[in-house]
């Protein structure tokens, strides 16, 4: 496994405008372009603009406008997220859109009468919003990548806001299952509940959110500035610091200083595919590409994918690479993460040879990779249910792939202007330190909370884009691209094939997790035989999205689990 960072470089800002980019080529590398994302309509807004000629990253962003109005409990503009493109070279460019701690905010964020919060308390209100980035993100990408005029990428979500969409009945679910955060805001209780507050409108109600239809426009017509300053950003500073739970201190200085931030996207080799991922904060790209990493050495292909062998192999694998990304990930202009010495081939050699095809590691550590400066302690977090993840591919080549979320279902409970505000400093550990050693993914003022989204693209040996995916689901995330690319890779699978596959999830520790209602499930005794002490069932609650190249054409998954579609131009 070979590691390769490659550098990318920063573009100026530019708002409200139409973007300047090298004019593509008027032949098409494919007949039509396509976006697959977790919700049809917010597909059909992506195919939308690419049918109106704008690029892949024209239609991810507008796919990502949708989602705000379709599928509020997962992602929108009160959230972050990560961005890979690649125009078509071969070059991968990345935005980090991740959330930010407010100034104010110090180690004991999350800290009532000396102790950290519970899981119930931290989540709603004030204290676990960050500020949002996905604006900041959507600006950039689109003036270096977009072709569209940038209202132009508004129009499709303002008219599901205005106009109306139908619940359906996974929102509806997520409307009874997380109260605590979709009826905490007078908003949200108006748009989605009964009179009463507490029921929501059943499955089929058409939904209409004017407020954030209005905003949309106001968006469109002013630029991403508009965000994060004047009336919005007084908005969402004042829910914040006046929520009716966890009220926190942010400021509208917070919200105006927050920028999006280009870096350096992860990209290594596994049997001879190149895959690229998200670098810090997130942990996307070091665990997806730890795992394969360890497991180059296995016959992964010989094995099969119905063979308990496999799946104890990947699941090993998961659980070195999972104490590891515990251990060191953290936002690196806070902490120095060992990313080369993490992916490096000795480091990842040594890793695999604790490995064994027929027994169970007796227990985990982190390892001990170079480029370590200090040793720091494993922290305290929490799981999340508020993520989407959408792909677009043009028919001039250029490929984005975009995870965007708000972290908990519904995020923070808090709405401004008709969207949901994030939860995503519950990303970061609830607890500074461990036995006096301080935490790399605590607490800190400006701080960007770890992630585990993995926006992914794989490129096969004869160096052409192969697979474009990624998927949401909290520390699942990587387990789930990993498993659906060692589906495509070793195993001959198309990607929904792959994507369809059931996840093991082994998150460091001696628990896994084989989805329930899954030919994993009848693996449970054979796992227990290979020495796994803990093995526990999951809910199929997995969401991954991708577009696949073959042959030329383009052809679209989605998550059989998930109410996705991949929709065409």
């Amino acid at each position: 496994m070979k590691l390769k960072l490659i550098a990318v470089f920063a573009a100026p800002l530019l708002l409200g405008a139409c973007a300047t980019i090298p004019v593509p080529p008027t032949a098409p590398v494919y007949d039509k372009g396509m976006v697959s994302a977790a919700d049809p309509r917010a597909a059909a807004a992506g195919a939308e603009i690419l049918r109106q000629g704008g690029s892949a990253t024209d239609a991810a962003l507008a796919t990502l406008l949708a989602l705000t109005v379709v599928e509020p409990q997962s992602s929108g503009i009160g959230g972050g997220g990560f961005l890979l493109v690649d125009d078509g070279s071969g070059k991968v460019d990345t935005l980090d859109g991740r959330e930010t701690a407010p100034m104010a905010a110090g180690p004991e964020w999350f800290f009532v009468d000396g102790k950290p919060m519970s899981v119930i308390q931290a989540i709603p209100g004030g204290k676990s919003v960050g500020v949002p980035g996905n604006l900041r993100l959507m600006a950039q990408a689109h003036q270096q990548h977009g072709k569209l005029p940038w209202a132009a990428l508004f129009q499709p979500a303002i008219r599901l806001a205005r106009d109306g969409y139908v619940m359906t009945p996974r929102l509806n679910a997520f409307l009874v299952r997380f109260k605590i955060t979709a009826a905490l805001s007078p908003q949200g209780r108006a748009i989605y509940y009964l009179a009463d507050g507490t029921t929501p409108l059943p499955a089929g109600t058409t939904l209409r959110n004017p407020a954030l239809a209005t905003f949309l426009e106001q968006l469109a017509s002013r630029g991403a500035d508009s965000f994060y300053v004047g009336p919005n950003a007084v908005a969402i500073a004042s829910a914040v610091s006046t929520a009716p739970r966890n009220p926190a201190a942010m400021t509208t200085g917070d919200i105006a200083a927050y920028d999006a931030k280009p870096r350096d996207p992860v990209c290594t080799t596994y049997r001879k595919y190149r895959i690229c991922g998200m670098p810090p904060p997130s942990s996307g790209a070091t665990t997806v590409q730890g795992v394969l990493g360890l497991l180059e050495k296995f016959d992964l292909r010989g094995l099969g994918k119905d063979d308990v062998r496999a799946w104890h192999l990947i699941a090993e694998a998961q659980r070195l690479t999972y104490a590891d990304r515990e251990r060191y990930l953290a936002d690196p202009d806070f902490v120095s993460v060992p990313v080369a010495g993490l992916l490096a081939p000795d480091y990842l050699a040594a890793r695999a040879q604790l490995i064994a095809t027929d027994r169970a590691m007796p227990g985990v550590a982190p390892g001990n990779p170079a480029g370590v400066k200090v040793a720091l302690a494993d922290g305290l977090h929490l799981t999340e249910q508020g993520t989407s993840h959408f792909v677009a591919i043009d028919k001039w080549g250029q490929s984005a792939t975009l995870t965007s979320t708000i972290e908990s279902a519904f995020g923070s409970g808090l709405m401004v202007n008709g969207y949901f505000l994030n939860n995503e400093l519950t990303d970061l550990s609830l607890i500074p330190a461990r036995d006096g050693v301080p935490v790399a993914n605590r607490v800190e003022g400006g701080k960007r909370p770890r992630s585990s989204m993995a926006p992914t693209l794989v490129y096969g040996p004869d160096g052409k884009l192969r697979l474009a995916i990624g998927a949401a689901g909290g520390t699942t995330i990587p387990a789930q691209v990993l498993k659906a690319i060692i589906g495509v890779i070793d195993w001959d699978l198309s990607a929904q094939e792959a994507i369809a596959l059931p996840v093991i999830f082994a998150p460091g520790g001696d628990v896994v997790f084989v989805e329930q209602g899954s030919f994993q499930e009848a693996m449970i005794p054979a796992l227990l035989a290979l020495g796994h002490k803990d093995v526990k069932l999951r809910e199929r609650s997995f969401k991954a999205n991708a577009v696949e190249v073959i042959g030329g054409r383009l052809i679209g998954a989605a998550d059989p689990r998930s109410e996705g579609q991949a929709v065409s131009e």
